[in-house]
This record gives structure tokens, sequence and C-alpha cells, in this order.
């Protein structure tokens, strides 16, 4: 921007307040605030610095209390991800552990490419102070501090030592967390006593500013490529990830595959990009995906992903694209993830591919294959019967499945309504029998697989989203690692219904174990067995309705399905957050998609149920497939 004679004169922190205040993002047309709203907790680093700037010059820009530094930087990925990334939040902490607490929320929104501001304080850069509280001394770097643990889970990086770095560094800052490709956690590291420092700021530094976030067109070269291979290809098949959500891509996706009869299965970030009832969705991919989706990308001959980073959960570590003349075409807006398993990169905003791939393919002529969209037909029923049958046997003693218990919250479920889950069974349960149409909404992170993301992303969730119910469920392990958000969910009156799936312990890991160990150790919530030394006594009795409702939510706890859709009914009519803990069978899963995993069972035991599991895994290793 050109230089004004007219000048303000304010503290850095003042400066950042009013600045991130005229901040917007533009795509297709509409505008919003890139970064409406900020969380913080205080502490000596900001108090006085960036605390006093809120107080004084944040009007719109509204203050928010979390519990905690790393659940603060998961809200506003969940409002980053509600807003397919059009806006974001801002987080401050104070310096030493505030800071280092967010380091976490950094990395799952660096994996998940989600854009987040993140204004961590940091230790005097005068130094006249001598040693101060809190800080690192570090043996032959004295410029470190433990704010450069930010540098590798952040897109962008900067130190504040003088008040007139932010006339670059915010512009920069703000470049970052609005392209599609370079998005992610972006640090502003503010040295205490910069904060309150003054400076003589150009006026037009804080004129009103609009980011535009553009659609980047596909070359015609790579689009032709791609028409050619679907041409040739028997077999093709689309594999949508969270792109097509971050594009808007969803009309654009649903016409491609139904035009030319080309199934979809859909990865966690993906999960819900199909959006109207399609014989042609195959459901989760991968891993802990659908068998359909995981026959057909074992015979595919074409698989073209949109928008999805190819990791090991939807790949099968290498595993699931077993047809010897596969070929991948890669439509992303960063080249990094287009060129991988050697696809054809289109490397592009998926909306506007996926628009210039229809108009070419039906040019060329490329029509359904009847005989293959009747076979795709024919292996989804056989997956609805199978999965029908799982989730309503009853085993004598047992309690409900926690496939049960999805099966009656998406049945309770309405229109707009979100389920948000993260980490343990519920992510893969979710892609497998979560139905995302009529706009029953599915919110899963699973890059980072990062407990305790669920709570506070759900306020995110509903920052964003004002009718609805916003479901958040979780496991009784997560619940207990971060429960604490809910204390802001009634301050704040962000009503979240928080489903609770008891199931004594982080089960997802406990039947890893067995399938790579065959031995539980460690892993469900038992108290000590005195005689052996390990926790393999009785399961630990926990009241956590009893907890929830301590915080101020009301809360139930039911043990059938009839009992969790009366509690879901209840809860729809309630105006603050409720939990419901639901009892759930510890060991019963839901079938398995077939697609293996690299997991190493131990090389070397002496115990023969390891020994068992590593000839198992040593077998399965056959089955990878590398893509050069």
């Amino acid at each position: 921007m050109p230089q004004s004679h007219e000048t303000i004169r304010l503290t850095m922190a003042q400066a950042l307040v009013k600045y991130l205040q005229v901040q917007f993002s533009e795509r297709d047309g509409k505008t919003q605030r890139l970064i409406p709203s900020i969380f913080g907790i205080f502490g000596h680093g900001n108090v006085a610095g960036l605390g006093q700037a809120l107080y004084e010059h944040g009007e719109d820009l509204p203050y928010r209390q979390p519990r905690n530094e790393q659940s603060m930087v998961h809200t506003a990925l969940g409002f980053a991800k509600a807003n397919n990334r059009l806006a974001t939040l801002a987080c401050t902490s104070s310096i030493g552990p505030g800071a280092t607490n967010m380091i976490s929320g950094a990395a799952t929104a660096a994996t998940n490419r989600l854009p987040v501001l993140l204004l961590p304080s940091d230790y005097y850069a005068t130094r006249s102070q001598g040693v101060v509280l809190q800080q690192l001394e570090h043996p032959v770097s004295a410029d470190i501090s433990v704010n450069d643990c930010f540098r590798p889970v952040s897109r962008f990086f900067d130190r504040i030592t003088r008040p007139e770095q932010l006339l670059t560094a915010l512009p920069e800052a703000m470049r970052v967390l609005t392209d599609p490709a370079d998005t992610g956690p972006v640090t502003v590291s503010l040295p205490q006593d910069v904060q309150a420092h003054a400076y003589d700021y150009p006026a037009n530094f804080f004129e009103r500013h609009e980011w535009r976030i553009e659609r980047r067109v596909p070359d015609p070269r790579r689009v032709a490529e791609t028409v050619r291979l679907l041409k040739a290809a028997e077999r093709p098949m689309i594999i949508a990830g969270g792109g097509v959500h971050y594009s808007e891509a969803w009309e654009a996706l649903q016409e491609f595959s139904s035009m030319f009869g080309i199934p979809v299965s859909e990865t966690f970030a993906g999960k819900g990009a199909i959006r109207e009832a399609s014989p042609l969705l195959l459901g989760g991919q991968g891993v802990t995906g659908t068998p359909a989706a995981a026959k057909i990308s074992s015979q595919s001959d074409l698989v073209v992903g949109v928008g999805c980073r190819m990791m090991d959960f939807a790949t099968g570590s290498q595993s699931a694209f077993n047809n010897p003349q596969v070929r991948f075409v890669n439509i992303n807006v960063g080249g990094h993830d287009a060129y991988k398993q050697s696809g054809v990169p289109i490397i592009a905003d998926a909306r506007e591919a996926l628009a210039a791939l229809t108009q070419a393919a039906e040019g060329a002529g490329i029509q359904p294959n009847a005989a293959y969209t009747r076979e795709i037909e024919d292996i989804n029923r056989d997956w609805a019967e199978q999965l029908g049958a799982a989730v309503s046997e009853e085993v004598p003693g047992e309690a409900m499945s926690q496939g049960k218990l999805i099966r009656v919250i998406n049945e309770e479920a309405q229109p707009g309504d979100t389920i948000v889950a993260a980490a343990g069974t519920p992510p893969g349960d979710l892609v497998k029998m979560w139905d995302a149409t009529r706009n029953r909404k599915c919110h899963i992170e699973f890059g980072y697989s990062c407990m305790g993301y669920e709570i506070p992303a759900g306020l995110g969730v509903r920052m964003t989203q004002a009718e609805g119910e916003v479901y958040v469920f979780i496991g009784d392990g997560t619940y207990l690692m971060n429960p604490t958000e809910l204390v802001t969910s009634m301050q704040e009156g962000l009503k979240l219904t928080v489903i609770i799936s008891e199931n004594h312990g982080f089960q997802s890991i406990s039947a890893l174990q067995m399938l790579r160990a065959g031995r539980r150790f460690g892993n469900e919530f038992r108290s000590r067995d005195r005689e052996v030394n390990r926790l393999e006594g009785e399961y630990m009795k926990i009241d956590f309705a009893q907890n929830a409702a301590s915080f101020g939510a009301r809360s139930w706890h039911v043990t059938t399905p009839d009992g969790v859709r009366d509690a879901l009914r209840d809860a729809r009519s309630e105006r603050k957050t409720c939990v419901i803990v639901a009892d759930v069978e510890p060991h019963h899963y839901l079938p398995d998609s077939g697609v293996w995993w690299d997991v190493a069972a131990a090389e070397v035991s002496d115990d023969s149920e390891t020994q068992e599991r590593r000839r198992e895994y040593e077998e399965g290793l056959h089955s990878q497939r590398f893509h050069y």
C-alpha cells in the first residue's frame, strides 16, 4: 500500500488489534471478517500489552476466555473448518507454558491445512531485565525461546522485536491465512516489552482490506490428459477429500460422478462431500472405511483424488490399489499433494477442475458403463445388509454397540445438524456409517487425530452454526483429557450436545493392540491388580454425567437405544449444553473394511500370540505396492 503521511501513535499491541478488525476475506463476491474474534488466556506476558489493547481498541474484536490454550486453538480450527477456511480466529497466550500449550493445536492445524492466527507472547526483546520468569536459557543460542518450537508447525513464523515490524509481518500473515495452497497456522511471536512500545503507524495501515481468495483454473492440457485416461478406464473411482468442502464443490462433484457413472468414496475430511443420496456413494475410504469402497479401490484402474492428501488410512499404507494398471489423477490446490502417487497433477480449485473435466468428458463422448454401475449398486446393497445386521445384532449380557448408538444419533439428526469427532473409534465408525445426506453434516478431524479436539472444535462450529444441533461425539478417554471447555460453552452461551460413548478406555488402540500383539495392556480404565501389579482389575466407576453437571451442563446417563433417543429429543429442546453418557460394549466393533494398515508387530518375541501376529503382519507386507 502507498505510504500515508498521516500517522497514528499506538503501541504495537494496539496496532495489531486495530489491524485485525479491518481484515476481510472475499470469494465469489461474498465478503466476511477474516478474524472476527480472539481467544486468550492472560499472564504477565500479554496482560499489559495485548490485554490492554483489546480493552481499549477491541470493540470489533470480541475477546473470549477459554480454559486451556490448546483448546482455544482447536476452537479456532473448528471455526475455520466450518467456514470452509474463509475465516478463522486469533489466539493469544502468555509466555512459557501458555505458549507451548498451543503447539499441539498448531500441529493439528498444520497437518489439516487449516488457518489459525497464533499470538504467543515472548521474552523481553531488550534483555535488560536479565533472566525473566519462564525463560529458557539456551547454552549456545541466546536468541532462542520456547516459541521457536512453533517454527516446524507454522506455515509462517515471525518474531516482532520492533513495533514497526508489524507493517511487513501482518500483511504476510494475512496472505498465508487466505492462500488456499499455503494456508495453515501463522505464528507471530510477541515479546512482552515490545507489545507496549509505541510507534507512529501510517493511518492507511488501518484501512479496510479485502483478501481475495481466488479459484485457480486447471491447465487445459492436464484436463485433456485426464479425459484420455477416463475414456480408457473401465473401473474409475473418485476419492473425495476435504478440498471438496473448502472449494464448496459438492454439486460439481455429484454432477461429475452421476454424469459418467463414477463411484465416490470419502476420506475423513471429505465425509459428506456427496450431499444427496447416490447409488454411486461407496462410503468411507481405506482402513476404517467400508468393504464396498475397499473392493472398488482394489480393482480400480483409475483413481481420481479430489482435494485429498492420500494419507496411509486412505491408501491402506499403499495396499488398497491392487490393479496392476492403476493410474492416478490428483486435483489439488497444492502441488505437494497433486503430484502424489505419481499421479497426473491438476493444480486447481476443486470446483473449477471438476467443472472443466465434466465439460471436456462430455465433449469426448464419455458415457457411464451400465454394467459397472449395476455392480456398484450390488456391492453397496451387500454392505448395507451387512451393516444393518451388525448394528441390529443383540448379544445377551452385552451393552449396546457403538454402531447402534451412532445409528440412533443419525436417525434423530435433522437437516442443519453437525456431528463432530476426532480420535479413537468415533471417526472410523462415522466415516463408515454416518448418513450425511439431507444436510446432516459430519465434521471429523483425523489428519492429526488429536484427542481433546472435539469439544473445543464443537464450540467453533457452534460459533458459525446458529441453528440446529452441534453433536460432539467422543469416547470416555477423550472426555477425560479435556472436558473443561464445557465451562466455556456455558460462559458464552454456545450450546453443544456432547455424547460420550462410555466403553471404559482407549478401545481403538486396544483393538489394534490385540491385532498386532495379541494382548491387551494399559488401554482400559481398570484398577491395579496388586497380585500381578498391572492395570487388570475391575473397570473404574466414573460418574461422567455428574462431572458434566458440575460444569453446569444438563446431563443424562443412558443404557439403551430408547434411552439415547429420549435424551437426544430432550436435549434438542434444551438451550444450554447437554451431555449424554451412553453405556457401550467395549469390544464390539463394526465390520472391518478388510484394508490392511502398516503397524508392525514385534519382530522378536517369546510370546506365541505376538509371534502369530508377526506372521500375519509379514503376510500383509506383500500387499503393499508403491506408485513411483
